[in-house]
Parts: structure tokens; C-alpha cells; sequence
């Protein structure tokens, strides 16, 4: 069959939806940009009244980096739901082939995770773009917590009925998982949706003012995020073992820093869960406290990017499927692990070191190390336009590419 003039996302992979989950991630880091740098002492996060009291002052450098904020999240935010909606498409006519049978009797049945990880990011995603742009929203916040605790809920149970398909088919009867393609770690992707489900169900833990939304927050937030602790311990050591014995996967060698992107979600679900019980139930955690947390995470982090990048290297993955003539819809799993670091820089600088006043804030030393945080966003926009011109533009004459497995 001749593909060489079709789109490599005419063959469909629920993978696909990681370029919905990669727009989504980055209107998130673009929102820290506001969340740290714009005052908004009379609430948790910076609204649009708090964006455009900035524009009656004389600080330019302040206001243009909200002019960039904001055009980046309105950017990223179109592309998020345009992705989403084309994937829900595709996968609705995918799922009428016989290709969608062999991939729910496989071990790529979990890629359907992909949906429900997708799907709440663009509700958080939706959340920010609301935020900035809507004038007064925060006057009817408190109406669209429980709004947002129902809808996380609804994908967080979409996402365990996938799962319990999946591990009922293979627990129920031995022979059904392929232990010799479980090395690398693809089966960590119901675990990021778990923790992105947490992660929403948590917000309103930290901005919300009822201690009826805070305390159902609290607990539906701690129920996905400790089944999302579990389910990654348990799929990273058995990965990991297949590793070690049968070597990673290449195409699916991205999925070596999805650690990165979960220990990303899981730690703001914490220090939102933290912010909620001291600030409804009174209970506290220091400022030191907070500050070797997150450099907990960013060290397990750092050491998985390492892995992952070495890994990728010596594979040659990066000649082939990013800058060569392959393409792979696992291809987008690189961009999660990028976004997630700068998330988590943005955290740990503002949250841990400038809160306990070992670094000042906007000083040379701030600004150093924001810059590696602005530094992997670059690097991964420039990344979802490179893949996304691979993947949804037509081919030229002889390129070749990577049907979806």
C-alpha cells in the first residue's frame, strides 16, 4: 500500500491525544508566568481584574510578559480543544475496525488512557483561559468548584472502568499481556491520567472558601492521587524488569521520562491539598518543609530526564522520529516530560526557594534559573510545531513514517 502521500495521523493511535495533552500542558506553563509574577494578594491565583490593574501602572516589562502570557494560553488553548475534539473524531471511527479489537486484545489497550488524561487537562486548561479572560468569574467561583468536582469525577471514573477492562482481561486469565513488549514504560499512562484527575479534583482544595467543597476536594483528590502512586509503582517495576532483560522499546523510548510529568501532577496536587488544610482546617506545613519536597521531586525528576535522554541517544531516536523521516505518535510523549520541568522549576524557585528567602525574587539568581524553566518551554513549543507539522500535514513525495501499532 502506498503511503507516502497520506498524513501519518490518517492511521489512527489514541496516542494522538498527547498532542491535545502537549497544547494543554503548555497553556500551564505560560499561567505561571501570571501566577508568580503578577501580585494577587486577595486571591490564591491572578484573575483578569488582577492582569489589567497591571496596565494602570508603569511597570512595561511586567505588562508585556502578560502580554505574552496571555497570547500563549488564548494559542495553546485553541490548539488544546481543536486536538481534543479531532481525536474524540478519530477514535470514534477508529473504534468501528477491526484494528480497535486487536488493540483492546493487546497490551496497547491502555493507550485509551490517553483520552481521560487528555480530556482533564483541557478542564484545567479551560479553567486558566477562563481566569484571564473573563471578567468578574471569581464572583461565581465558589458555584464552579463543585461543577469542576463533578466533571473530574465523571472522567476519573471513565478512566478506572478503562483500566479495570484492561486489568480484568489480563488478571482473569494468564497468556493476555505480552510480557515481552512491556519494556518500557507505555503502562505508566493510566497512572498520568489517574494523577491528572487528582490534580484537578484538588483545586478546589486551594482556592475554594467552603470547607463542604474543600474537605470533598481533599478526599476524592487523595483517592486518584494514592491509586495513581500505586499504579505507577507497581507498572514501573515490572516495565523496568522487562527492560533490563529484553532492552526499551524504541519507539516507545519517550515514555522512559513519564515519571517526569507525574511526579509534576501528584506534587501540585499536594501543595494544593496542603494549602486547603491549612487554610480550612488549620493545619500547617512550613515553608523549609515545602522547600525539600519539591526537591525531592525535582531530583527523581532530573534523574529520569537523564535516563530517558541517554537512553533516546543511543537508540537514535531523535535522528529518526523528530528531525529524520520517521514519524510515531509516541513521538508526543516528549513534549509531557519538558512542559512538566518547567512547571516544576517555576514550583520549586518561587515556592520553595524564594519562599524561605534563600534567593530573592526578580534578582540575578531568580532569573538565572526562571530562565531554564522559560528555556524548556521554548524548546518544547518549538517541539509541538515540529511534530505537528509531521503529523497532521500532508507528507512531501517519499516520507516515510511509522504506522500506529
Amino acid at each position: 500500500m502506498n503511503t507516502t502521500l497520506r498524513r501519518p495521523s490518517d492511521i489512527y493511535s489514541p496516542l494522538y491525544f498527547l498532542a491535545s495533552l502537549g497544547s494543554g500542558g503548555l497553556v500551564v506553563t505560560f499561567f505561571m508566568y501570571l501566577l508568580f509574577w503578577v501580585p494577587h494578594k486577595d486571591k490564591p491565583v491572578p484573575t483578569f481584574e488582577n492582569l489589567m490593574a497591571i496596565f494602570t501602572t508603569e511597570n512595561l516589562t511586567l505588562q508585556v510578559a502578560i502580554v505574552i502570557a496571555m497570547t500563549g494560553i488564548a494559542i495553546f488553548s485553541f490548539l488544546n480543544i481543536r486536538l481534543l475534539i479531532w481525536n474524540f473524531r478519530a477514535l470514534s471511527n477508529f473504534a468501528q475496525t477491526a484494528d480497535f479489537q486487536n488493540l483492546r486484545a493487546s497490551n496497547g489497550e491502555t493507550t485509551l488512557l490517553a483520552g481521560p488524561l487528555a480530556s482533564a487537562m483541557t478542564i484545567n486548561a479551560l479553567f486558566i483561559f477562563g481566569l484571564v479572560f473573563v471578567p468578574k468569574l471569581w464572583t461565581v467561583v465558589e458555584y464552579l468548584f463543585p461543577a469542576a468536582l463533578v466533571a473530574f469525577l465523571a472522567i476519573g471514573i471513565w478512566a478506572l472502568n478503562l483500566i479495570g477492562a484492561f486489568l480484568g482481561r489480563v488478571l482473569t486469565k494468564g497468556g493476555l499481556f505480552d510480557v515481552t513488549a512491556n519494556n518500557s514504560f507505555a503502562q505508566l499512562l493510566p497512572a498520568f491520567a489517574l494523577s491528572m484527575v487528582a490534580v484537578g479534583l484538588a483545586a478546589p482544595a486551594a482556592m475554594s472558601n467552603s470547607s463542604v467543597t474543600v474537605a470533598a476536594s481533599l478526599i476524592l483528590s487523595t483517592f486518584f492521587g494514592t491509586a495513581a502512586i500505586l499504579y505507577t509503582i507497581i507498572a514501573a517495576t515490572t516495565a523496568f524488569t522487562s527492560m533490563l532483560q529484553f532492552g526499551t522499546a524504541r519507539e516507545a523510548g519517550p515514555t522512559l521520562m513519564v515519571i517526569i510529568p507525574i511526579l509534576t501532577v501528584l506534587g501540585i496536587t499536594f501543595l494544593r491539598q496542603n494549602h486547603g488544610m491549612h487554610s480550612s482546617f488549620d493545619a500547617h506545613t512550613s515553608t523549609g518543609e515545602t522547600m525539600i519536597f519539591l526537591a525531592r521531586l525535582l531530583a527523581v525528576q532530573i534523574l529520569f530526564l537523564l535516563l530517558g535522554v541517554l537512553v533516546l541517544r543511543r537508540q537514535g531516536y531523535f535522528n529518526d522520529f523528530v528531525f529524520g523521516k520517521k514519524t510515531s505518535p509516541g513521538s508526543y510523549a516528549l513534549v509531557c516530560p519538558g512542559v512538566a520541568l518547567s512547571v516544576m522549576l517555576s514550583f520549586f524557585i518561587n515556592k520553595g526557594l524564594v519562599a524561605t528567602q534563600i534567593i530573592t525574587k526578580f534578582g540575578l539568581v531568580y532569573w538565572s534559573l526562571t530562565g531554564l524553566a522559560l528555556v524548556a518551554q521554548f524548546l518544547m513549543i518549538a517541539l509541538i510545531v515540529i511534530l505537528n507539522r509531521q503529523h497532521f500535514s500532508t507528507p512531501k513525495l517519499g516520507r516515510k513514517f511509522l504506522p500506529a501499532e
